[in-house]
């Protein structure tokens, strides 16, 4: 075996691992969430409790704990949402600042959910841009 062939990929920081997940697709801002909803997108929060309570919901979205969010959206999953019906469904994940749900949308591409996307700057610049939010 030649040394090219032993390369190894030494650890991956998570700034350099957002960036790698974040370039396989597109992300989308506040506004273009509200259009993707309007249009049959499925919003889906996965902040948790502490944060739901806090600072309220986006009207419409589901609301999924992030360690239950594979098995909640994979259409062939037997703990599947009614929402998760096709991996052709457009989904739009939504964590507190948009960390978190770039980390799950990698997931879900996975799962073959080719569509799944985040909200840059996740709830809190859905509420800065002055969108609907229940308590």
């Amino acid at each position: 075996m030649s040394d090219s062939s032993k390369t190894r990929q030494g650890p991956v920081g998570i700034d350099e691992l957002l960036e790698q997940v974040r370039a396989a697709y597109e992300r989308v801002g506040p506004e273009e969430a509200a259009t993707a909803a309007a249009e049959g997108a499925l919003l889906v929060d996965i902040r948790y409790a502490e944060l739901r309570e806090r600072d309220g919901l986006i009207p419409g979205a589901l609301v999924v704990e992030r360690n239950e969010l594979e098995w909640r959206l994979d259409p062939q999953g037997s703990h599947r949402a009614p929402q998760a019906t096709s991996h052709d469904l457009r989904v739009v994940v939504i964590c507190n600042e948009g960390y978190a749900s770039s980390l799950a949308v990698a997931s879900l591409h996975q799962l073959g959910l080719h569509r799944a996307t985040d909200l840059t700057g996740g709830f809190q610049a859905w509420r800065a841009a002055g969108l609907p939010v229940s308590f």
